[in-house]
């Protein structure tokens, strides 16, 4: 039997996860493009007879009695930009610095640490929901970025350590010692050894701290209201009288996940490599 087609079962299921994965993607570009008129027409048209741009200059021009107007748009696209870049940064400070502590340096009950830090992502979110809002109710950090960014960081920093930790644990502690023999500080050799050698882990960790805090809803739902409203909670304020405006939906989902795409893009060399050399490793 040829190689092809021992492979052809293999090639055929990757086909088909691609097509799982990308279709609905797919769809939603063309729904952005379509008119009303042509989405609901049966037969159903998968490929638009009319292409508009319509939906996206209402998204930015819109300013009648639509629930979402272009200026409340616009700041919670800045909203997402800001809350999530902040809420990144500091999780990958705070999660390198701890990461690495628990990487190379050995203390009582740090494993236990890790267990319970882990242990506590499998609380269910809902279940904090209310001991945090009065926590920001009391601190008069509710519907603020500095709130949202301190809420963002429970489920982000346990991230940002589980993985960069197994990523400092593939690199060879005799590098770090031979620094500290020169001189180095333990900090020092962190920022001058380990660091650089970890390129490719850190930006796939910063990818995914940024794409969960981006695509997050139900804490920046509850925790907002006007000020610090970002795009995911925005997005589901799409309705009128008349029901969902399925439509600008479509075409603020297609805007909503333009920046981890380019940022995919963008990194995809560093994110394959730091993949592949053990950023995700147990």
């Amino acid at each position: 039997m040829p190689a092809w087609l021992r492979k052809l079962p293999l090639y055929l299921l990757v086909v088909a996860v691609v097509i799982w994965i990308v279709a609905p993607f797919l769809w939603l570009i063309i729904s952005s493009l379509s008119y009303k008129v042509d989405l609901l027409s049966i037969p159903l048209q998968w490929i638009p007879r009319r292409i508009t741009m319509e939906n996206y200059q209402e998204l930015f021009l819109y300013q009648g009695s639509f629930n979402v107007n272009a200026a409340l748009f616009t700041s919670s696209i800045i909203n997402s930009m800001v809350i999530a870049s902040v809420a990144t940064f500091i999780a990958m400070i705070l999660g390198v610095l701890a990461a690495y502590a628990l990487a190379r340096v050995k203390f009582r009950g740090s494993d236990a640490y890790m267990v319970i830090m882990m242990g506590a992502q499998m609380i269910p979110p809902i279940a904090i929901v209310i001991p945090l809002y009065v926590v920001l109710r009391k601190l008069n950090l509710y519907d603020t970025y500095l709130g949202i960014v301190l809420v963002y960081q429970s489920f982000i920093l346990p991230l940002v350590i589980w993985l960069m930790r197994s990523y400092f644990a593939t690199i060879p502690a005799e590098l770090e010692e031979a620094a500290r023999i020169d001189g180095c500080t333990r900090l020092q050799a962190l920022v001058r050894i380990v660091l650089p050698l970890s390129g490719p882990g850190l930006v796939s960790v910063l990818i995914f701290a940024f794409i969960a805090s981006w695509n997050e809803y139900l804490y920046a739902f509850i925790y907002s209201s006007v000020t610090a409203k970002t795009l995911p909670v925005l997005i589901g304020e799409f309705s009128t009288k008349l029901g969902l405006e399925y439509l600008r939906i479509a075409s603020a989902g297609v805007i909503a996940s333009l920046p981890p795409i380019i940022l995919a893009l963008i990194f995809q060399k560093y994110l394959i490599k730091g993949l592949t050399a053990g950023a995700i490793k147990g």
